[in-house]
């Protein structure tokens, strides 16, 4: 059996469960469904996945093996990027789709207002409207706040020492 895949694994699906408990405790206008299958949000499933993989691995093959030193680096790397490039990615379509909506509204959903150079620069204006651009927004849950990664990483960590001692 592979105990620190399975916990990897358990764990990803274990954080997003609890995602919408979580957000309706917390909050329950912004609580909905769809955030069981959605990124970001508290916990984080990919703090939660690579905590319990690290863990896992200890478990397995003791601090001191080649395995945790790569599983460490490798969990550092995606608990950055998830507070950094992700969650900036995420405010930024936050703003994008502000502008979008304004502009939107100011050219009456892709009118005649259009200039020709309009087009010109971008073929593709004539070819959306309002239903197109709702389907293609960015979701707004898109990165981590550093509460959401900690919450996540304590979340892979405890879900993993559990199954060991559910499994021995």
């Amino acid at each position: 059996m592979n105990f620190p895949l399975i916990a990897s694994l358990v764990s990803i699906l274990f954080a997003q469960l609890i995602k919408y408990p979580i957000a309706y405790l917390t909050n329950r206008k912004s609580a909905k469904l769809n955030l069981i299958t959605s990124t970001g949000g508290m916990p984080s499933s990919h703090s939660a996945a690579v905590s319990s993989l690290t863990t896992a691995l200890i478990l397995e093959y003791g601090f001191n093996s080649p395995y945790v030193a790569i599983s460490t680096v490798f969990a550092v790397i995606i608990m950055f990027d998830s507070m950094g490039v992700r969650r900036q990615s995420g405010e930024q379509g936050i703003v994008l789709d502000i502008l979008a909506r304004k502009h939107l509204a100011e050219i009456d959903y892709i009118s005649d207002d259009i200039s020709y150079d309009e087009v010109e620069d971008n073929p593709l204006i004539l070819s959306y409207d309002i239903d197109d651009y709702e389907r293609m927004i960015i979701n707004r849950y898109l990165g981590h706040k550093p509460s959401e990664v900690i919450v996540g990483t304590l979340t892979g960590g405890f879900v993993a020492i559990f199954l060991r001692l559910v499994l021995l």
